[in-house]
């Protein structure tokens, strides 16, 4: 397996139920962890109505932004699941009835049960490559560098799984914290000049009620742990008591 020192990704979340707040979207928390685990740090996300325009400027912006890209929404059998054939259109692609994607559906269904609005599933750009779906069937896709997903989250999940076997992995982030009992504003300084010193790891503050979590994460174990202990004295010689937990 092929292991890259960065490897970057953006998400784009497609619905106008979305952006109405008729549906709450679960995908996001999912894939940022599981992209994670993969050493892909997720950089950025971006959420779109089902305009073709909106997605394929988006498309088209992502996908020369970062190493990959996934999507979610809109490649259901509805008239407002125009997600492939937007994506189709961003990559100057023809959108084309995939006969393995059709004989899934006629497999699972039924010839005689796949009318107009399910066949609609099994237009994929030209160019994609399937990604497999054993919940309800009807694939998701591949095209370029772009994952191409369903919006309901367990099919989402599947199908990500499909997807890692595309992937090149990047090298695993790894996380310390120190969680204390003082706000954040009595360390900021500190902890800004401590991120100066360290720009190989990412550094975050984040309150709570009663206190401050300090988060380090970055792909150099030995760096993470002479940061992190830096922070450590730091803390000590401010309050030796206001530590909480470290982990």
């Amino acid at each position: 397996m092929q292991i890259k020192d960065k490897i970057s990704a953006g998400f784009l979340i497609i619905g106008d139920e979305i952006l109405s707040g008729r549906t709450i979207d679960l995908n996001l928390n999912f894939l940022a962890k599981n992209l994670s685990e993969l050493g892909i740090n997720l950089n950025e996300v971006r959420v779109v109505r089902d305009v073709e325009e909106e997605i394929v400027k988006a498309v088209k912006d992502l996908s020369l932004r970062y190493d990959y890209v996934f999507t979610s929404g809109g490649i259901g059998p509805t008239h407002d699941d125009i997600t492939s054939a937007s994506i189709a259109k961003a990559f100057d692609d023809q959108l084309i009835l995939n006969t393995t994607a059709k004989e899934i559906l006629f497999n699972y269904y039924g010839s005689e049960n796949v009318n107009d609005a399910r066949l609609k599933m099994a237009y994929i750009p030209s160019t994609a490559t399937l990604l497999d779906n054993p919940i309800s069937s009807a694939p998701g896709f591949c095209i370029k560098n772009v994952f191409v997903m369903a919006g309901i989250p367990k099919i989402f999940q599947a199908m990500f799984e499909s997807s890692k076997k595309k992937l090149t992995f990047g090298k695993k982030m790894l996380t310390k914290e120190i969680v204390i009992n003082l706000t954040e504003s009595v360390i900021a300084k500190e902890f800004g000049d401590l991120q100066l010193q360290y720009p190989q790891v990412i550094m975050g503050s984040y309150p709570f009620d009663g206190g401050t979590s300090l988060v380090f994460r970055s792909t150099n174990k030995n760096i993470l742990e002479i940061s992190t202990n830096q922070m450590l004295i730091i803390i000590d010689g401010i309050n030796p008591k206001s530590i909480i937990k470290i982990s």
